[in-house]
């Protein structure tokens, strides 16, 4: 019998067997350079299918930045350690050490508070003290701070174990993880070191945009830990493409709804988009257009589909309905037929996020 869910589009697909390819072709160069990986799954919204694969892997950690993720795993099965990436809000200090064994922390009212609850609970937590290297996100900025706050980490909250340092560049303020970055981590590693009197178990320099460094061997030796998602999920981030990775992990699929000859612009007096925002159009006189049953409700922003259909050129989209060009497109798209595009993180976060959209999984060509 035909499983429904693969007759309901918008669709996204996720190849599940390449997932594993890429999540065990990835830690083996990992591994070579003494570094762990944490896995982060907030990329698909943690689907438990494809998170269990992560689990599977024998990663040293599987992250996200939403306890409501954590939790879904861990009630789903997943036995690796799951790590908390956003730093945390102390109001939610009672989830926190309920559904996550790490957090990434830079306040040290909420590492009072999450000691506090894992008291009540009577459970230990691990954290990681992140440290801002200049991308201004999260992270101490003053290193005696970072410092003070370790120290009391060690002495006077039982319930913690100070695991290490950490940062996170790039996400923010484009910041480039660099070797040159990496050695400033590891000298606030020392001084905390110092002060503690034992050494850090990790030092985590970053996710997926510090990959490059450990695939180019310009990674300094004491960095030991990265908490990576996009690398692993598309087999790419900016700067650095990945041979050895598969770029078609995740797949979506959308149906046509219309095809028809109209003008390319429009006509009438310019107003706003539904979005309340401005648009110019380029007048390449009268083409052939198709319509999408999908829109940035789905998935954001419509220029960052990348389409695989030779010759298609994305027009723009509302909320519900994408435009796309198929005057010259190999294939003569017609209503019904179904188009594939490759995503990017952002437009993959929107898509696993959108109740309309329909996951569905594949392995070695078989749907699962």
């Amino acid at each position: 019998m035909r499983d429904e869910r693969y007759d309901h589009y918008p669709q996204l697909e996720i190849d599940l067997g390449k997932l594993q390819e890429n999540l065990a072709a990835l830690q083996e160069r990992c591994q070579v350079s003494g570094i762990k990986l944490a896995g982060v799954v907030k990329g698909f919204t943690a689907i438990p299918e494809a998170a269990k694969v992560f689990d599977r892997t024998g990663l040293d950690s599987i992250g996200s930045s939403r306890l409501e993720q954590l939790k879904r795993l861990r009630l789903s099965g997943v036995k690796t350690p799951l790590m908390m990436i956003r730093v945390p809000m102390r109001s939610e200090a009672d989830q926190l050490v309920q559904w996550a064994d790490i957090s990434l922390q830079s306040e040290i009212s909420v590492l009072q508070a999450t000691e506090e609850a894992a008291a009540r609970a009577g459970v230990g937590h691990k954290v990681i003290l992140m440290a801002d290297l200049g991308d201004l996100r999260e992270g101490f900025w003053d290193r005696e701070e970072l410092t003070s706050a370790a120290l009391a980490v060690e002495r006077e909250m039982p319930h913690l174990e100070l695991l290490g340092v950490g940062t996170n560049l790039g996400c923010y303020g484009t910041i480039q993880a660099t070797p040159e970055k990496m050695e400033e981590l590891i000298s606030i590693a020392e001084t905390v070191e110092a002060a503690i009197g034992r050494r850090l178990e990790v030092i985590s320099g970053g996710s997926s945009s510090s990959v490059r460094m450990v695939l180019d061997g310009t990674m300094p030796k004491r960095i030991n830990h990265l908490r990576v998602g996009e690398a692993l999920l598309l087999g790419r981030v900016w700067g650095c493409d990945m041979p050895f990775l598969h770029k078609d992990v995740f797949t979506l699929r959308a149906e046509v709804v219309e095809v028809k000859t109209k003008p390319s612009v429009p006509v009438g007096e310019l107003s706003v988009d539904a979005f309340g925002r401005t648009r110019t159009f380029v007048d390449r006189g009268r083409r052939r257009r198709a319509v999408l049953a999908m829109g940035r409700v789905d998935y954001g922003e419509c220029e960052d589909l990348i389409p695989r259909e030779p010759g298609l050129i994305i027009l723009g989209a509302s909320s519900d309905h994408t435009l796309v060009d198929v005057q010259n497109t190999v294939r003569h798209i017609q209503v019904g037929d179904i188009l594939e595009f490759d995503l990017c993180y952002a437009t993959l976060v929107y898509l696993s996020h959108s109740e309309s959209v329909q996951p569905v999984f594949r392995r070695d060509g078989q749907p699962q």
